[in-house]
């Protein structure tokens, strides 16, 4: 119960809640008092009514008797004998009835039973009997019975007793009702001096709440004023037994009243070190003063002060003083800027503090033995942002944050100090100087009066040149400015070329989708109507549709060498290291262009050094796109003579000039040779940028668009290397690769850590499932007609040009074929009927994309064994990987090569057949 906490609000809650609890036992037994008090009420008033209301009947009952047993007496009349028999019948009841009401008295049962007794006393003696003579026709006898008449004593009797029980029960009922009054005014008593009780009780219960908190507020705010007041004492600390809001805020005062107290103690401590410093002219004795006077202070057994003294490399620092050292032995005398931490705290302008110094070569000496330091502080003294000294104190105990505060202020002071002691010793040099010199001074007057004026014309020339100088460093603060503000605005162009090259790639991106998606149907179209399958065209425009599908095969690779330079300018590129068969190089080149040297008739020729390795580390895809594009050209820009092909051992000579970073390592050296136009020596440069041509008029003579050579110098740069030029115009040009080898680069190197690349770089066929093309010879049939007629194709794409060209190459090839523009038609028509045999999914839709569409497909059970060849013109590699984790199961970028396509649609038609 002591740790508990209960705060001002929980204080408040229990109070309202023990009124509360005192109110509601108030009203549960008033409540019961008045439901008690009601159900006597409506006891008394139900029962007496009853009990009135029997005597009455009964009575009623006799009289009917006597008045039927009369009627039929006088008249013979049998109707008359009704009321008889049935007030003979009821009166029993009600008299038992009557009898249960009253039964708890005794008096009263008696005369009840007198009542009964009367009753069945006249029926016996007078009703039945007059009834029986009138019955018998005995005149005589009724009128003998008349005459004495018996029965009417009864009737009189019983009426008197009625009467007399109906009375009594009055004067009871009334009694009974003093008796409620009595109590109920009892109940209005009490539940007065109940709200008495409680309204006390209440007042005791906030009473005790309130003052327990405005009694421990008041203690608060006492002890608060007369801290603040004039001479309080600091050291009051206030103390609140309750363990609430009051008690936080006693504790939060008390911290900032330690706080103002440590506060207090370093400034009047700082005072008295500033007030120390006075009158002091030596350095000895301020250094012996300042230890003798903080040592107590940081409760240091340990003291010594060294001062800095000589210029350059000659600073040291002396020792000038110590407290209570034992000998001299008690550690060096001087220190170098650096050495030990002495000369390190100098150099570094840094406050050391060592809370274990066991092997400290300081010993603390006592009169009881020799004691080992536990703590020591070393702290240098700055002045104008010079180290002027250091000093050091050990302690036997661990030195405070309040007395490292207590240094930090009067480091600021302190080094002034010293500064102000050596400059007034040196005042005083000079006044002993000068006493020495006045006998001179007094002999060499008239000198210093011609001097004199001397001086003071080169004070002249001091003040120009100090107004010179104090302009050039306005000029130097200005210079500085603008020197910054440039910096901003490089640094901001900077960001914005950062932005606008990524602005560049997303739009080379989009830029690729826009020009593939309408280039995919001219392809498509142009390769059907050049094939001619059905001979619909004539000769002649066969050979038009060939020309169109040529430049548009043309239009394609320049996108993608738009592509490759813009992935290469955004550092987006994979270079994949790997051994490259050196003797395979030429071969390659051979198959490629041999046919283009056999058509324009020039010499291809091709030479291999012996000493070559037999294998390099390089990128072998990127090795070969440089040298196809730089034997493009030269076949290009050759119209007779030859090109040729050397590969040699680079001589280091080349490798120290053009890549000094790789002259620990194999390099080939490949050139490349032609005897055609020659590029002059203002233009070598030139044609490595992008977009750039010799002949760069609107007449040139060859076309092309100046990418090959850009693209070709940078992948260079990316293996390692660098292309030279050497060419003459008119006399050909020799282009040589230097290619390091790099045999401990990782297999593949991340030239950025964002992938990037576009997906058509490589071929269609390899992004197949594995599985599918290691037997894929096996299960292809020789007539595609056959595997291709009849099936069903649903095609998914938004593009009309698309829709038609590829409805067409499909419907020649014997598919049926259904048309979807968009994912969600697509969705409408899977409703409908699934019975497809491949499906075709453009990516990029509107209303709902292929992404999308794909994943809803394979929600669907009977399409999740359905191939899915996904087709976008976008062609970024990223691409395929969503495609594939999207639910498409192969993967190809528009422009659309119908061979690849049917290729591809024969792997998975044929699967699903194998399957």
């Amino acid at each position: 119960m002591y740790n508990l906490r209960l705060n001002i609000r929980s204080k408040i809650l229990i109070g309202y809640f023990l009124i509360i609890c005192c109110l509601g036992a108030s009203i549960i037994i008033v409540s019961d008092r008045i439901s008690s008090l009601q159900d006597e009420i409506e006891r008394i008033t139900t029962r007496d009514i009853e009990v009135h209301n029997l005597i009455t009947t009964i009575r009623y009952n006799a009289v009917s008797m006597e008045s039927s047993q009369r009627g039929f007496v006088i008249t013979g009349n049998e109707n008359y004998l009704e009321p008889y028999s049935k007030g003979k019948s009821e009166w029993e009841a009600n008299y038992n009835a009557l009898y249960q009401y009253l039964s708890d008295d005794p008096t009263t049962r008696k005369n009840l039973e007198e009542i009964k007794l009367t009753i069945q006393n006249w029926i016996n003696t007078a009703g039945e009997p007059t009834i029986a003579l009138r019955k018998a026709n005995n005149t005589q006898g009724i009128i003998d019975f008349f005459n004495d008449d018996i029965g009417k004593k009864d009737i009189d009797s019983l009426r008197t007793q009625l009467e007399t029980l109906r009375q009594k029960e009055i004067t009871s009922t009334k009694n009974y009702i003093l008796k409620l009054e009595s109590r109920n005014d009892m109940l209005i008593i009490s539940l007065y001096l109940m709200l008495i009780i409680v309204s006390v009780i209440a007042f005791m219960i906030v009473s005790y709440v309130s003052g327990s908190i405005v009694k421990t507020i008041k203690d608060v705010v006492k002890t608060i004023s007369d801290i603040a007041s004039s001479g309080g004492d600091l050291s009051t600390r206030i103390k609140v037994n309750t363990r609430d809001e009051i008690r936080d805020l006693a504790n939060a005062t008390n911290a900032l009243l330690d706080n103002l107290s440590d506060q207090n103690w370093i400034q009047t401590k700082v005072a008295e070190v500033a007030t120390m410093n006075q009158g002091i002219n030596d350095t000895i004795n301020l250094a012996e003063s300042f230890l003798s006077k903080l040592s107590p202070m940081l409760g240091a057994a340990y003291g010594a002060f060294y001062l800095k003294r000589g210029t350059g490399e000659q600073q040291r620092l002396v020792k000038l003083a110590s407290y209570a050292a034992a000998n001299d032995a008690s550690g060096q005398n001087s220190f170098k800027l650096g050495e030990g931490l002495i000369g390190q705290a100098a150099l570094e302008n840094r406050t050391f503090l060592l809370n274990s110094a066991p092997d400290h070569p300081i010993t603390i000496t006592a009169g009881v033995g020799l004691v080992q330091p536990r703590s020591i502080l070393i702290v240098p003294f700055e002045y104008e942002g010079s180290v002027a000294a250091v000093v050091e104190f050990a302690s036997v105990e661990s030195f405070t944050s309040q007395h490292l505060k207590l240094m930090e202020q009067i480091e600021n002071s302190f080094g002034i100090a010293i500064n102000s002691v050596i400059g007034r010793m040196e005042v005083e040099r000079l006044l002993s100087e000068s006493q020495v010199l006045t006998e001179e001074l007094q002999t060499q007057t008239e000198e210093l009066q011609t001097q004199s004026e001397e001086l003071q014309m080169q004070q002249e020339e001091m003040r120009m040149t100090t107004e010179h100088l104090e302009e050039q460093n306005l000029f130097a603060e200005q210079k500085t400015k603008e020197l910054e503000k440039a910096k901003e605005e490089l640094e901001a162009y900077s960001e914005q070329l950062k932005k606008s090259s990524q602005y560049k790639s997303n739009f080379l991106a989009n830029m690729s989708h826009e020009l593939r998606t309408p280039l995919n149907s001219i392809l498509i179209l142009s390769q059907l109507l050049s094939e001619n399958e059905n001979d619909t065209l004539n000769e002649e425009e066969a050979g038009y549709a060939k020309v169109i599908n040529t430049s548009g095969n043309d239009l394609l690779s320049l996108i993608d060498d738009i592509l490759d330079l813009s992935k290469i300018e955004a550092g987006k590129v994979i270079v994949m290291m790997d051994e490259v068969n050196v003797s395979e190089i030429p071969e390659h080149m051979k198959l490629l262009f041999n046919p283009v040297a056999e058509n324009k008739s020039i010499d291809f020729q091709h030479n291999m050094d012996a000493d070559l390795p037999a294998v390099i580390h390089t990128d072998g895809q990127r090795l070969q796109q440089i040298l196809k594009n730089l034997l493009s050209n030269a076949f290009k820009f050759t119209e007779k003579g030859t090109v040729s092909l050397t590969i040699r051992i680079a001589d280091q000579d080349s490798v120290r000039r053009h890549i000094p970073a790789h002259t620990d390592k194999t390099v080939l050296a490949i050139s490349i040779t032609d005897t055609g136009i020659g590029i002059p020596l203002n233009k070598q440069q030139l044609i490595f940028e992008a977009f750039q041509q010799v002949d760069g008029e609107t007449n040139r003579q060859y076309g092309g668009t100046g990418l090959g050579l850009s693209i070709c110098n940078e992948f260079s740069r990316l293996l390692g290397g660098r292309i030279v030029l050497d060419s003459r115009p008119n006399k050909g040009s020799t282009f040589t690769l230097l290619v390091p080898s790099l045999p401990h680069m990782e297999k593949e190197q991340l030239i950025s850590l964002e992938e990037e690349v576009a997906a058509a770089f490589a071929p269609t066929a390899a992004i197949a499932a594995p599985d599918v093309i290691e037997h894929s010879n096996s299960t292809f049939p020789e007539d595609d007609n056959d595997l291709f007629s009849g099936k069903k194709v649903l095609l998914v794409e938004d593009d009309s040009r698309n829709v038609f060209a590829l409805v067409k190459a499909l419907e020649n090839r014997a598919f049926n074929v259904t048309v979807a523009n968009n994912g969600k038609q697509c969705m409408e028509i899977i409703k409908q009927n699934t019975d497809f045999d491949l499906v075709l999914m453009d990516i990029m839709m509107p209303i709902m994309d292929g992404f999308e569409t794909m994943k809803a497909l394979r929600l669907n059970a009977e399409m999740q064994e359905t191939p899915i060849i996904a087709l976008t013109a976008k062609a970024m590699k990223s691409d395929r990987d969503k495609c594939l984790e999207a639910g498409a199961s192969d993967y190809i970028s528009k422009p659309l090569n119908m061979d690849q396509l049917f290729s591809l649609m024969r792997v998975w038609l044929t699967k699903q057949v194998g399957n």
